[in-house]
């Protein structure tokens, strides 16, 4: 059997889901009949102390349809230089709603620090487009943003009159992660979204979560943006069947790297950044060995996204038993690679 350590997006609905999903009511969602979609968009809201949720089909159109409903053509979103809503969605913000990204650098531990944030702020006039966001992302590569730094940024934003959106693709693993609440991290920002499709293990699916006024001018932007659906309640009860089942589950996911990370470490292997605080750990492979490992690992049924810096993501079709396999396996390589 193959062992996929690629990204947590690689994950399959549990057969306990597969029986939810075929017994799930079903309606048309643009009417807003589905049954089962309005009852996930509920219990998100609720969850996360908000007034209202959007199902949406994929993080990247919800990235973008939440950028699209704080911002107005020609004016501008602070985001950071390797964020996933401006480096890895293909521009869509500026291409489609021509809105203006200004990417910031991110210290070690995922914080836009501040002080650059201010400094990237344009002054009223007419030469500049008027700033109006700030984009966070938690967890960014796998590093939880610290409480004290959310509620730091929300006070910011209030006292600049910028809204704060938090993409939060993986934010679940950040409330594991640190013990708390949804909303213990929701409350220091005007939107949010979350993605069911990586660790929570849905098909398909993320949410855009915020104030009521915010998700209507949402709802008309992914109507725009071809994500209108219809009976797709039977997505949104796997969505529902993850939030309730498969999130604190995901402690077996941190653990799991952790554990990974000291046994690659035992083997002389030099980790990139701080050590592993959720599912996603950075390994540096020596240039001589970087070339040889993706095709050498995949010949023995494991997948990994192999480089100089190979990122590996522990999820739920992954066990501690598949991690002891890839560690021996790894030391086979090095030795055969010397």
């Amino acid at each position: 059997m193959v062992i996929d350590l690629r990204s947590d997006t690689v994950t399959r609905p549990t057969a306990a889901m597969r029986q939810v999903m075929a017994q799930a009511e079903v309606g048309d969602d643009v009417y807003g009949d589905d049954p089962s979609v309005n009852a996930l968009e509920a219990q998100l809201a609720e969850r996360a102390g908000k007034e209202a949720a959007l199902f949406l089909p994929t993080g990247t159109q919800a990235n973008l349809v939440a950028l699209l409903s704080h911002c107005q053509r020609g004016e501008e979103y602070i985001v950071g230089q390797k964020a996933h809503n401006y480096l890895y969605e293909a521009g869509g913000a500026a291409v489609l709603g021509s809105i203006q990204p200004q990417p910031i650098d991110a210290a070690e531990d995922g914080t836009l620090p501040l002080d650059r944030v201010a400094a990237a702020i344009k002054p009223d006039d007419i030469h500049f487009a008027p700033t109006r966001l700030l984009s966070l992302e938690n967890t960014h590569n796998g590093k939880v943003l610290p409480l004290d730094y959310l509620q730091q940024a929300w006070q910011f934003t209030r006292e600049r009159q910028l809204a704060l959106h938090i993409d939060g693709a993986r934010i679940m693993n950040a409330c594991v992660a640190l013990g708390v609440e949804l909303e213990a991290l929701t409350r220091y920002c005007d939107s949010f979204t979350l993605c069911l499709s990586k660790g929570l293990g849905t098909p398909m699916g993320s949410l855009l979560c915020g104030s009521a006024d915010y998700i209507a001018r949402a709802r008309r932007w992914r109507k725009m943006a071809g994500g209108g659906m219809r009976q797709i309640g039977i997505m949104a009860a796997a969505g529902s069947y993850a939030l309730t089942h498969h999130v604190a589950r995901l402690q077996e996911d941190h653990d799991n790297a952790q554990w990974l990370e000291q046994q690659l470490r035992a083997l002389g292997l030099e980790m990139v950044g701080a050590s592993a605080q959720t599912n996603i750990l950075f390994v540096r492979v020596p240039p001589a060995q970087a070339a040889a490992l993706g095709p050498w690992m995949r010949a023995q049924g494991i997948l990994l996204s192999a480089g100089p810096v190979t990122r590996i993501v522990t999820h739920l079709d992954v066990t501690r038993q598949d991690l002891q396999r890839l560690v021996a396996l790894w030391q086979r390589f090095m030795a055969e690679h010397a």
